[in-house]
Order: C-alpha cells, then sequence, then structure tokens
C-alpha cells in the first residue's frame, strides 16, 4: 500500500491552499481553491471536502489513504473544541465550531490551528527552522503576524492569543492607529501597510528628490517593494525608511529573544521578500539590543518555505498527534 498522506490546510480570506504531505514531510499534490464566504461562510468546509474528494479521485486514490486533515485558519482558536473565537473576512459568526463542521464534511479527523502557528510549525519542519526546537517565526505581510515554539511546541497561551508579535507596543507615545484598536503596534511599522504608511510620510516632510520620490509623483502610489527596491540604489529617502523599519522590528525580536532565547527567528511574508536587505538591517538593530548570551545564540534568517508553510505546518498537526 502506498504511504498514507496528511490533508494540510491554509484557509485565507480569498484563496484556500490545499496540500496531501506524507508523515516524512514530502509533499504529494498541492492546489488551491477560492474561499467562498458568502452565506455566512457555510460553504468552506464543504467546499474544501469535496475539492480533497476530487482530488483523490483524479489520483486514484481513496479516503482511506488520508490520516486525518489539519488546518490553519486566521483568527484565535479554542485548542480544546477546535471553534474559531473570531475571523475577520471568512463570514462565520463568532465562536464559529469549525473543528466540529471540518469533520463532518470531511469524514476525517481534523485539528484546527491559528494559521501563522502553522506556518511557524512548517519552517521548523521542513524549512528555515532545519528542526531547531526553539524557534519564533514572524511573517511580515498585509499586518504582522507569529509563531513561538518552544521545546518543539507551539505556545498556544491562555486563549490562544499567543505569538501576538505584530502587537507589541514599539512606539509607547504617539504612534498610528492599529487595527487591533492599540496604537504603535508593531504592525503599524513593519507590515507593506505600515512601511508604505512610513514613506508617505517620509515623502510629505521632504522636498528631496530622488528615485522614491520619483516612483511616487509617477505612479500616484507607492508599494513597500519599490522601498527597498530604492534602498538597493542608495536612494536616501528609502533608506531613512528602511532604518526606521529595521530600527522598531530590531527592537522587539531582540525583548522576544530576551525573553525566550530561541535557536532561531524566521522572517516570513511578503515583506520578508526583500532579502538581505531587509535581514542585514534588522539583524544590526536585533545585535544592538539583544543580551551578549542571546545575541550569540539566536540566529536570525529568512523564512524558505512561502506560500507552502501554512499546509506542511498544519499537516505536521496531524503527524504530532498520530507520533504522540
Amino acid at each position: 500500500m502506498t504511504k498514507q498522506w496528511i490533508a494540510g490546510v491554509d484557509l485565507g480570506g480569498t484563496t484556500t491552499k490545499i496540500a496531501f504531505i506524507t508523515l516524512d514531510g514530502e509533499m504529494i499534490e498541492k492546489w488551491e481553491i477560492p474561499t467562498d464566504n458568502t452565506d455566512k461562510g457555510k460553504n468552506i468546509t464543504r467546499n474544501i471536502a469535496n475539492s480533497i474528494n476530487e482530488k483523490l479521485g483524479n489520483l486514484g486514490q481513496k479516503k482511506d489513504q488520508l490520516l486525518g486533515v489539519g488546518m490553519g485558519a486566521p483568527g484565535p482558536v479554542d485548542y480544546q473544541t477546535g471553534v474559531i473565537l473570531n475571523a475577520v473576512n471568512l463570514g462565520w459568526h463568532d465562536n464559529f465550531p469549525l473543528k466540529d463542521y471540518l469533520e463532518a464534511a470531511t469524514a476525517l479527523p481534523a485539528i484546527i490551528e491559528n494559521d501563522a502557528n502553522c506556518a511557524a510549525l512548517g519552517e521548523m519542519w521542513k524549512g528555515a527552522g532545519n528542526g531547531a526546537k526553539e524557534l519564533v517565526c514572524v511573517t511580515l505581510g498585509t499586518g504582522v503576524g507569529g509563531g513561538v515554539i518552544t521545546n518543539g511546541k507551539i505556545v498556544q497561551g491562555m486563549n490562544g492569543a499567543a505569538g501576538e508579535i505584530g502587537h507589541i507596543t514599539v512606539i509607547p507615545s504617539g504612534g498610528a492607529q492599529c487595527n487591533c484598536g492599540k496604537t504603535g503596534c508593531l504592525e503599524t511599522v513593519a507590515s507593506a501597510t505600515g512601511i508604505v504608511r512610513l514613506a508617505k510620510e517620509v515623502l510629505a516632510k521632504s522636498a528631496m528628490a530622488g528615485e522614491l520620490a520619483e516612483k511616487y509623483t509617477a505612479n500616484g502610489y507607492i508599494s513597500a517593494k519599490d522601498v527597498f527596491d530604492c534602498a538597493r540604489n542608495q536612494d536616501v529617502l528609502a533608506n531613512h525608511v528602511l532604518d526606521e523599519v529595521a530600527f522598531y522590528l530590531g527592537l522587539a525580536l531582540a525583548n522576544i529573544a530576551n525573553t525566550l532565547n530561541p535557536e532561531k527567528i524566521v522572517l516570513g511574508g511578503g515583506v520578508s521578500k526583500a532579502g538581505n536587505i531587509l535581514l542585514k538591517a534588522v539583524r544590526e538593530q536585533f545585535e544592538r539590543f539583544a543580551f551578549s548570551a542571546v545575541r550569540a545564540s539566536t540566529k536570525l534568517t529568512l523564512a524558505t518555505l512561502g506560500n507552502d508553510a501554512g499546509v506542511i505546518g498544519a499537516a505536521w498537526l496531524i503527524k504530532e498527534k498520530i507520533e504522540s
């Protein structure tokens, strides 16, 4: 018999990624489907189940090929019940019993985890973590997410809200408003949207010319990628923004590392595609603020799994349950 697989699911507001993965972490097949959040999201789990069944049929396999389905979902999770406490953009009511719905739709045992935590687990298992059991993963995208792993286990916290790295306060007074309701959160200065906001503020205050200013004038908008591209070309204003982002991110990561002493801190998400220009700047600030023993033992690195991290981490949930 073919080695059995796990279905890993990374549920997003617009797209759901699905993969069949072996217990060894080998990716057999991966695909994605639109997330249908109409009619209060009632079709989401049914569509996932139908897509899994269709793909099994295409591969000439039956349902008993699958050991279970692990899912990363946006929002805090009640780990005892698999209930999503609240999820933006999915249409569900608060306290949505996702595990029950997913198991009923797929006829498979299911485990639900926060999506950022799944990305961290994926990087630990098959990505930049390279098996590290003490790991912090920070996802820099539209927002800033995080997952904390200690002794090979995700730190979930009292009500599933551990690892909310994006909502560490880095500007205690006079910071920008965050979507969470606070001000001065890391997310307001280190996310893609935060970087664009900082860049626009710098451009508004300065009469200096340069590549970044020219892009903004020509296009009427700028992206985080524009900022990093211009910084590589030694644009003064872009480098000012990069330095500010790196300062706040390095400060926050150093404080996390001073508390947890992880082996690795992995930077992922779309912003991390800036690569070494971001990593080098953040590392300099990290080393400035980290305790000496932490500075010597914690490595900052870029994520390697890209969009696959979530489904791989979701599959790991089932693997870990089976093996324990």
